[in-house]
């Protein structure tokens, strides 16, 4: 990789006295070039900082890292997730384009899943429950959450459906205030039922619903479920081969199927199903979840930014720069790579964002006139679900204005009212905000987060990082009851007596 990233910053180079404007004159076609349709998901590339000799050599870079064998290996079940040798077959939940026996069992048992889940929705619209509660962490609420959020729209209007993830007991207290525990159904989500934040969550609302007639849970450790209460008949499956950020296409939606019904829940997954066809089988110049991964590279290698932008323009996609923020950022933060050794380049940016046009008046300062450029990916719904005109229009207005904003930037006497411009940005546009084209979205990402790791030599499903701070979490409850307890850090045990002097 250090040759070929050293190829891409030569290209950088010879481009650093070209500003994103110059780039667009000199290539009159490019707004067109530059941009591909998949299904309801346009993209358009061409404010990014590079030309189409940069672009052939990105393209360069993914036929030279085998990018579509890369896929294939991913869709038919090989052991991509090489540390704890397991296949990563989130793709088989939504789609059946996997050649082998491992991955044509793996969307058969996702069938069967989901016919279990239909079933226990039955049964609670049959009920007088109105009420449902998630619980989970991680991939086990933010996936979950943000559809619920997104579809909106399309919810059936039969359950209204609540979410629990922080141990934090304010959390819980503010959600269940409000709830009758007689009308209420939660479940509980944990791939080992393992995880401490919602176990003691899931305490809560055992103890609150007043037992665990109405407790669920997605999990596949069905005996530990059962030893909390639930019933095996009230637990949905979770497999090994779906990491917890690539799961809300299985059981773990189960929340989004109480909240849109099931079958707009297939249709979310057939719109995930349209985009893995896609990134399997179009060609890597006209790839768009591949041409995403390159120029987030081409943007991390070649140009050194350390950031990344979200800035959906859309209220309902309010969520989606938190969701993003674990699949990319715990899926690509390694500095080493799947052999064991050192990474050789930058991995992942820090990805943050926020929902325009709110964020306009947040931390568009920084962006427009700040030091550093931070690259963006703007989206944006071209048909609303509402009526209101005005309000639409001046949404698409803003969105439109700030990349043409940060591409261009503005000469000024005052330098107070000047604009830098050159600032990179992607604009995505949905045709319209609905299950299908939600589903292509998240695809979109998925893959070109697998790509991107690919690109690096990394290991996009695996997340080591995030265990030494819950072991250190685990020694240190003991002592937070008993003062007796030994802490070998200086400063942990001054923490822990500041904390014990005002319990």
């Amino acid at each position: 990789m250090t040759s070929t990233l050293a190829g891409l910053r030569e290209h950088a180079t010879r481009l650093a006295g070209q500003s994103i404007p110059e780039l667009i004159a000199e290539e009159p076609a490019r707004a067109r070039d530059f941009a591909l349709r998949v299904g309801p998901l346009y993209a358009n590339f061409s404010r990014q900082r590079y030309d189409r000799n940069a672009l052939a050599a990105l393209v360069a870079l993914a036929r030279q890292a085998d990018i579509p064998q890369a896929l294939r290996s991913l869709i038919d079940g090989d052991k991509v997730n090489v540390s704890e040798g397991r296949a990563a077959l989130h793709t088989s939940l939504r789609s059946n384009l996997g050649t082998t026996g491992i991955a044509r069992e793996a969307h058969a048992q996702a069938l069967a899943a989901r016919e279990c889940m239909a079933t226990l929705i039955a049964e609670l619209e049959a009920s007088s429950v109105t009420d449902i509660v998630n619980v989970g962490i991680g991939g086990s609420d933010l996936g979950p959450r943000l559809v619920a959020d997104a579809l909106k729209d399309f919810h059936s209007g039969r359950f209204r459906v609540h979410f629990i993830t922080n141990v934090d007991g304010s959390d819980a207290q503010h959600t269940l205030r409000h709830l009758d525990p007689a009308r209420t159904a939660a479940i509980l989500v944990s791939k080992t039922f393992g995880t401490q934040e919602t176990l003691l969550n899931g305490r809560i609302l055992r103890d609150w619903l007043g037992g665990s007639e109405r407790l669920y849970a997605v999990s596949a450790n069905v005996p530990k479920a059962e030893a909390f209460g639930v019933d095996a008949s009230r637990v949905l499956p979770m497999w090994d081969w779906v990491g917890g950020r690539y799961s809300l296409w299985s059981s773990v939606g189960f929340a989004i199927a109480l909240a849109i019904g099931m079958s707009q829940f297939e249709a979310l997954l057939a719109g995930a199903a349209d985009m893995d066809a896609h990134a399997l089988e179009a060609p890597m110049d006209r790839n768009l979840p591949v041409l995403h991964a390159l120029t987030g590279v081409w943007n991390r290698n070649a140009l050194d930014l350390a950031t990344h932008a979200v800035l959906p323009y859309d209220e309902r996609l309010a969520l989606l720069p938190s969701y993003l923020q674990q699949l990319v950022m715990e899926s690509l933060g390694k500095s080493v790579r799947s052999d064991g050794a050192s990474v050789d380049s930058q991995t992942v940016p820090v990805l943050w964002g926020g929902a325009g046009t709110n964020a306009q008046h947040s931390f568009f300062q920084a962006l427009h006139q700040g030091t550093q450029t931070i690259p963006s990916d703007f989206i944006g719904t071209i048909a609303p679900a509402h009526g209101y005109v005005d309000n639409h229009t001046a949404l698409l207005a803003n969105l439109l204005a700030q990349t043409e904003a940060l591409a261009n930037g503005h000469a000024a006497d005052d330098p107070q009212k000047s604009y830098p411009g050159n600032r990179p940005s992607t604009l995505l546009l949905l045709d319209a905000l609905t299950p299908h084209s939600l589903g292509a979205l998240i695809a979109m990402y998925e893959h070109s987060v697998y790509v991107q790791s690919v690109l690096w030599g990394i290991n996009a499903f695996d997340q080591w990082g995030v265990e030494l701070g819950k072991k250190i979490a685990g020694d240190l409850l003991p002592a937070l009851a008993d003062h007796d307890v030994h802490i070998a850090d200086p400063v942990t045990r001054s923490l822990l007596q500041e904390i014990r002097s005002r319990l």
